[in-house]
């Protein structure tokens, strides 16, 4: 089994900032990448940003230039630094690990939790 526990969401003003942190543990070998999605109400989850084990990232195009994530390889922890926020990026973020074993894909995911930009 996999355990991902987030930490970091809350309230915020416009052009604030707010990070984001997960820690992976449990049977996590195989891990391919680490990530973040959201979902806001009414609409369906969306990637916002991920990183593969060897560095590589990905981000939505509507958070590039204002979200940076890292990830600890030791330490099994992804972070997700959200910087310039705005009332859009309110949503519940959910931490993601995949792992690949034996040509397979596993996904896995946190609790949740939420963000919330006031205008």
């Amino acid at each position: 089994q996999v355990q991902l526990v987030e930490s970091g969401g809350g309230l915020v003003q416009a052009g604030g900032s707010l990070r984001l942190s997960c820690a992976a543990s449990g049977s996590i070998f195989g891990i391919s990448a680490m990530g973040w999605y959201r979902q806001a109400p009414g609409k369906q989850r969306e990637l916002v940003a991920t990183v593969t084990s060897d560095g590589r990232t990905n981000y939505a195009d509507s958070v590039k230039g204002r979200f940076t994530i890292s990830r600890d390889n030791a330490k099994n922890t992804v972070s997700l630094q959200m910087n310039s926020l705005k009332p859009e990026d309110t949503a519940v973020y959910s931490c993601n690990v995949r792992l690949r074993r034996f040509g397979i894909e596993f996904d896995y995911w946190g609790q949740g939790t939420q963000v919330t930009v006031s205008s």
